[in-house]
């Protein structure tokens, strides 16, 4: 298969750094988002859910219909995703009671589940074989799956473990570094280093939202999260419109 028919058919970013930039940005922009639809706007948890489930389940079905890579329409579900997990897994961790630990546990437990089948069902998790719409389909759930546990792994790293939210950021930065170092220094499978640094930007990106947007007593800098969602939007679209983003390459 020659390279045009290659990018054709591949409908993903090729993972470079910038993929990396966005995608904080973009997990950054789904916890200031969600949290400006249910808590500024007051429309709880439940409701926020409902809205941001019907836009993902509308980018999704556009992102598999669609013939071709279109970064911004990738991106725009990857926001989707993140802003659902965020009011799912606040919901689940504060209206239904179970807490971070317990939303986090279960949260990881569907997560591993979702790889596992998809693995079972078409034999690879590599991002360079979301080529089909079965895969771009395990591939959308397991990424909001991972979204919503990031959501709850960085409010219990943040506030039960008592790391705060520039503590909790520290700590998450440093893991990431960690599976960067792996990635360039070790021959640690890079599929699972993929999904390890992609889930590990959820809840570096959900401190990071909850220290821009929370109150100078509580350890933020008391932005609005209509400005904070504003300023990471424009970023995302800046780096869109500035930098090419070529589709991944099938390497099978």
């Amino acid at each position: 298969m020659n390279r045009h028919i290659q990018d054709a058919v591949s409908k993903v970013p090729e993972v470079t750094l910038l993929f990396w930039i966005i995608k904080i940005g973009a997990t950054t922009l789904g916890e200031t988002g969600g949290d400006a639809v249910t808590m500024s706007m007051n429309l709880g948890y439940l409701i926020g859910t409902g809205i941001f489930a019907v836009i993902f389940l509308i980018a999704v079905m556009a992102q598999i219909k669609a013939s071709r890579f279109h970064p911004f329409l990738y991106w725009l579900t990857i926001i989707a995703t993140t802003t659902v997990g965020t009011t799912l897994a606040d919901f689940a961790d504060r209206s239904l009671g179970i807490g971070y630990l317990g939303g986090s546990t279960l949260l990881l437990a569907l997560l591993m589940a979702s790889l596992a089948i998809w693995y079972k069902t078409l034999g690879s998790v590599a991002i360079d074989t979301v080529h089909s719409p079965k895969a771009e389909m395990f591939y959308w759930i397991t990424i909001m799956f991972s979204q919503t546990l990031g959501t709850a792994l960085g409010d219990w790293a943040a506030d039960s473990a008592g790391l705060g939210y520039r503590g909790a950021a520290v700590v998450f930065g440093a893991l990431l570094a960690i599976v960067a170092a792996a990635y360039f220094w070790t021959k640690i499978s890079r599929t699972a280093l993929f999904w390890a640094a992609f889930i590990l930007t959820r809840p570096l990106g959900a401190v990071v939202g909850d220290f821009l947007d929370k109150p100078t007593n509580a350890g933020g800098l008391a932005w609005s999260r209509y400005t904070a969602s504003a300023a990471l939007l424009s970023f995302i679209v800046i780096c869109l419109l500035t930098f090419r983003q070529a589709p991944a390459k099938r390497m099978h």
